[in-house]
């Protein structure tokens, strides 16, 4: 433990400001270089993925794409749509009458177990 030196404080010197901007000046560089960098690789990406690059814009851009969006959709038929609907009801209720039927059970289990009147 001896030989652990301590650091002396140097005061700074006139030029401190002078290094600070310099060094705030370099970092900046290197974020805008970074910056650059991310922007060509991103660019790079898009063009690999058929040259659909990243698009801003607001709320139309947003709604006009939804409405192209929903061109794309391939809709059911009437009668798909009247088939999907009635397996869909059917599995619900089928569903709904196997948990109804569980917790009847669980119910009726835990009444005996506890032995509370009904």
């Amino acid at each position: 433990m001896a030989n652990k030196k301590k650091k002396k404080y140097v005061a700074p010197s006139a030029d401190a400001p002078e290094k600070n901007e310099k060094e705030k000046s370099s970092i900046k560089r290197a974020m805008n270089a970074s910056k650059a960098a991310d922007a060509k690789r991103r660019q790079q990406a898009a063009a690999a993925q058929g040259g659909q690059t990243e698009k801003k814009g607001g709320w139309g851009e947003y709604f006009r794409g939804v409405k192209l969006e929903t061109k794309k959709v391939v809709w059911p038929t009437r009668q798909e749509l009247i088939s999907y609907t009635i397996v869909v009801l059917f599995t619900c209720a089928f569903f709904g009458l196997m948990i109804w039927g569980v917790d009847s059970a669980f119910l009726a289990a835990l009444r005996q177990y506890v032995a509370v009147p009904y």
